[in-house]
């Protein structure tokens, strides 16, 4: 009897710690994303978090750590909205994914606009936290979206040049609105997080991208 009691209360302990967990990396997103990661302090993540600084340390016992984990998190979720889509859509056609895997990525960015922020802050020098990232959670997804990008330009649906110069150049294109957006604010008076602004947007770059590619194969 002592152990069926047990298991709920178990239960609920690590339903907690996932919820802890969640909250700290949410907090932490956004302190790197503001501040960087050397300005960025535990104490201050805490403050944001509503939580007492040593939980984050038993979670996370380095900045270092939750850096990562946080990168891991981010990144895990752009992932599951790709495997989401693939699941829902059976049409193998590589132009197809693409464009349906860097709408989603865009759709992070405007959800999410610290996500541009939080790379940003450690693509200006070469330290450790960039080469990580790039090895160990960039990688995996170049290794998903690269293939698809050759396998397009081989049925004549996309220009034939280096991949990785066609992927960074989506990229830029997925973040102009949170990159840009309150500089558009202010000359423009235009909000990027408006639903119907990010939807017009994205249908440019669909037009310039990816409708343009269907044409140029339809009268070839």
């Amino acid at each position: 009897m002592g152990s069926r009691s047990a298991s709920p209360r178990r239960r609920a302990e690590q339903q907690r710690s996932r919820e802890t967990r969640t909250a700290i990396l949410t907090a932490a997103f956004a302190e790197f994303a503001e501040k960087g990661f050397e300005a960025a302090s535990i104490r201050s993540i805490a403050e944001r978090a509503g939580i007492q600084h040593p939980l984050i340390t038993y979670h996370y016992p380095t900045k270092d750590l939750l850096w990562q984990a946080v990168a891991e998190h981010t990144f895990a979720q752009i992932r599951d909205e790709w495997d989401a889509h693939a699941e829902q859509n059976t049409d193998p056609d590589p132009l197809e994914r693409l464009r349906a895997e860097y709408r989603a990525l865009f759709a992070h960015t405007v959800t999410y606009p610290e996500f541009h922020r939080f790379m940003r802050q450690e693509t200006s020098s070469n330290n450790p936290r960039l080469r990580w990232v790039a090895d160990t959670v960039l990688r995996p997804l170049l290794d998903r979206l690269l293939p698809q990008i050759t396998a397009a330009q081989e049925q004549g649906k996309l220009p034939r040049v280096e991949p990785m110069l066609f992927h960074y150049m989506m990229v830029s294109l997925t973040v102009t609105l949170s990159e840009f957006g309150p500089e558009m604010q202010l000359t423009s008076g235009i909000a990027a997080d408006r639903l119907e602004v990010a939807d017009e947007y994205w249908s440019l770059v669909d037009a310039m991208v990816f409708a343009a590619a269907q044409r140029v194969r339809t009268a070839g």
